[in-house]
């Protein structure tokens, strides 16, 4: 294989940041508030989203509204709620371009007041956005009191009927049963709920979860997954992200670019050249290479305590090579390996 097959997208999130209210321990995109100021341009978002329309537009009947995780086109981050006047006119240009069920993924930290919410809400509605997606889980709730969630839930269905995702359900009606009311720590939590319930965690080893959440999870040496690709995964074309910088990003697989999102057409087209993107070309074969690419030219050592998952091995190699060099150019942001720990 010369060149990775890329195919059109059936759906998208776009980032508007990777700024964030919170540093969630699950966040396979590392965002936090410590983030420098990353907003997405206005002319890079216009040109994002009309790359996208291209594509996503032919693959839902005209006029599709109905929201869904893997479905249209979902606005996110980071927290976009922090910069509503750039989601208000990302709404706007995707109504424009007639993009299917699009929608708003946030945390709810802004919610304070019944009047503040439903107004932002209707706004939105206004400028063409279809419906919202409410995050609920343990992690979010060490930022994030609950009562502002139920307040987004409540006013959401006002606002939108049924084009309202609480994702995910499970931990919205357990902290409902709960009593809980603020934030809640992550060890509290545990304490009040048990170990069981991180059962309905869908928990991807990526990102941040490997280093903050390690330890809920037996450890294997890096050989272990040796044999293991990521083919399926950067070649997978039910999902994709482009983030503030416009990296065009396959699945959930932060800090790997594609290449630039405003090029989609080409990469589409052409793929990715595998001779000029090392460190995808070795993904795609095995995790081996990866490896040993870095404790031979940049001295990596294994983690003596082990890895959770391929994804977490793949990761922690690349945060080191991101140390040692500026050579990979499919390694970006580069800030994303800055915020992992």
């Amino acid at each position: 294989m010369t060149a990775l097959p890329v195919s059109e997208p059936f759906s998208a999130g776009v980032f508007l940041t990777y700024r964030c209210s919170g540093e969630c321990s699950h966040c396979m995109y590392a965002c936090s508030p410590t983030w420098r100021g990353d907003w997405i341009s206005k002319d890079d978002l216009l040109e994002v989203l009309t790359q996208l329309s291209a594509k996503i537009n032919k693959r839902y009947p005209p006029g599709f509204k109905k929201i869904g995780i893997n479905h249209g086109l979902h606005l996110t981050g980071g927290e976009p709620f922090l910069n509503f006047e750039l989601l208000l006119e990302a709404t706007q240009i995707a109504a424009r371009f007639r993009i299917p069920a699009t929608f708003v993924e946030t945390n709810c930290f802004w919610c304070s007041s019944d009047d503040d919410t439903k107004d932002r809400l209707l706004q939105l509605r206004e400028a063409g956005l279809d419906g919202i997606l409410v995050s609920v889980n343990p992690f979010i709730l060490e930022y994030v009191p609950f009562e502002r969630t139920e307040k987004a839930v409540r006013i959401s269905k006002e606002v939108f009927g049924e084009n309202v995702l609480v994702y995910q359900e499970f931990f919205y009606h357990q902290f409902k049963r709960l009593n809980i009311r603020s934030t809640l720590p992550f060890e509290d939590y545990l304490r009040m709920a048990g170990l069981q319930s991180l059962r309905y965690v869908e928990l991807i080893p990526m990102g941040r979860a490997p280093y903050k959440l390690g330890n809920l999870y037996r450890r294997y040496p890096a050989k272990r997954f040796f044999d293991e690709s990521c083919l399926e995964e950067l070649t997978r074309d039910w999902h994709v992200h482009v983030d503030s910088y416009c990296n065009y990003m396959v699945g959930y697989c932060g800090g790997i670019s594609l290449g630039d999102a405003r090029n989609l057409e080409s990469i589409c087209e052409k793929g990715v050249d595998l001779n000029d993107h090392v460190i995808i070309r070795s993904l795609v074969s095995d995790m081996k290479g990866l490896y040993d690419l870095a404790v031979r030219e940049f001295n990596y050592k294994e983690l003596s305590e082990g890895y959770m998952s391929k994804c977490h091995l793949c990761v922690d190699v690349r945060r080191h090579l991101v140390q040692e060099t500026a050579r990979f150019k499919e390694l970006q942001p580069r800030e994303f390996y800055q915020q992992l720990l």
